[in-house]
């Protein structure tokens, strides 16, 4: 269940992000009096598919998966780290989630209150530069990976889910992940059994070191061109 810790101050925070540097102290103020800081385990839901949106999410610390929720599987988006945003586009059309999130690790985030960021959207022209400018690299990200995903062979797809989580996740080799096998497989588009053995592909093939959730990249030149080519030949 979610706690709601003790919380610090946006005015304090040595790890404010990029977007709020551009942001007057009397506007990271308003943003602290009306945010609040939750705490989520793992596997907890931070929120839903259609739910209705009113709170950006900063994570603070943890793992989070954005999914979206199909009728016969899901689909992961991506994962958030510390000091990152959860986006909503939703916000502005429809005030509705249209994935998923769910905590991967022991976690917490602060939410931030929409009718604040939009009173400072239209008050401060950097910080809403900044905004479109995080909100346009989700989106472009999120567009890339569904081309990936319907254009590439499977090899190709683990690849590109392999290379993501050593440069922008876990940034070191070898790498103990909190993802599934399942996880895995929906962040790959394919089913479990599916992602088992391509990673026992790559495994064989002297390209991967798997040990449980222990990888560890052997030859980072034959999994780019993987990911490259889309394809393990």
């Amino acid at each position: 269940m979610a706690q709601f810790p003790e919380s610090g101050s946006c005015t304090t925070c040595a790890y404010r992000p990029v977007l709020f540097k551009t942001c007057s102290e009397k506007e990271i103020e308003r943003i602290n009096r009306t945010r609040s800081e939750v705490s989520f385990k793992a596997g907890e839901i931070l929120f839903k598919q259609g739910m209705p949106a009113s709170y950006f999410f900063c994570l603070t610390s943890g793992l989070v998966k954005l999914y979206i929720e199909g009728t016969t599987k899901n689909l992961t988006l991506e994962l958030v780290k510390p000091f990152e945003y959860i986006l909503c586009p939703g916000l502005f059309l429809d005030k509705r989630r249209h994935f998923s999130a769910a905590a991967m690790e022991d976690s917490t985030a602060c939410l931030l209150d929409e009718n604040e960021l939009r009173h400072i959207i239209r008050e401060n022209p950097d910080f809403a530069e900044e905004f479109i400018r995080l909100l346009s690299r989700q989106t472009v990200f999120q567009s890339e990976r569904l081309i990936n995903l319907t254009q590439k062979h499977m090899q190709g797809r683990m690849a590109d889910v392999l290379l993501y989580l050593y440069h922008h996740i876990y940034c070191r080799n070898p790498f103990e992940m909190n993802l599934s096998r399942q996880d895995l497989a929906d962040f790959s588009g394919m089913t479990k059994e599916s992602s088992i053995r391509i990673l026992k592909e790559f495994k064989e093939n002297g390209v991967l070191f798997v040990d449980g959730n222990k990888f560890h990249i052997l030859n980072f030149d034959m999994l780019k061109q993987i990911s490259d080519t889309g394809k393990n030949r």
